[in-house]
């Protein structure tokens, strides 16, 4: 099994990235159906990724960076460089995706995928606005071509 989460804000410009591709993900396999693989919108709900993720033996995980990269960058990175443990905090909105793959690998062990590879996207613009810069677009498409690649060619 397959799982592709798609991170971020929608209404913040280039941070709904991830969700945007999660959604074209998810009309993509209404239109054509793969069994192994399953899409969310997880939105900014770093405890709803640790959910999904469970059972799932490969995770893709898609959200924005700002990292002052050139805006539309790719970066394809594994899991490992990435997991953080959570500070200690009173609110889960401070409980991000990387805090949910170091935690959900602590609490669900062998149940939770070693195979995970997160795609970023160097965000242009995290203003509010509903709409992706021209860039981060161009680079969304080139990331959603390459996740489709992915598991067609396994099927």
């Amino acid at each position: 099994m397959l799982t592709i989460i798609g991170c971020g804000n929608l209404n913040r410009s280039d941070d709904g990235v991830g969700v945007i591709i999660a959604q074209h993900l998810q009309q993509y396999l209404a239109a054509y159906p793969v069994p192994h693989v399953r899409v969310y919108d997880c939105g900014t709900a770093g405890m709803e990724v640790m959910f999904q993720a469970r059972g799932t033996q490969q995770l893709i995980i898609v959200d924005a960076s700002a990292t002052g990269s050139e805006p539309g960058a790719i970066f394809k990175v594994p899991s490992s460089e990435l997991e953080a443990l959570p500070e200690p905090s009173y609110s889960l909105h401070d409980f991000r995706w990387d805090n949910a793959l170091a935690v959900g690998r602590k609490i669900f062990q062998e149940d939770f995928p070693k195979d995970v590879i997160v795609y970023l996207i160097e965000a242009e613009n995290l203003d509010f606005g509903l709409e992706l810069s021209s860039v981060v677009q161009h680079s969304a498409e080139k990331v959603l071509q390459e996740i489709i690649n992915s598991f067609e060619s396994k099927r």
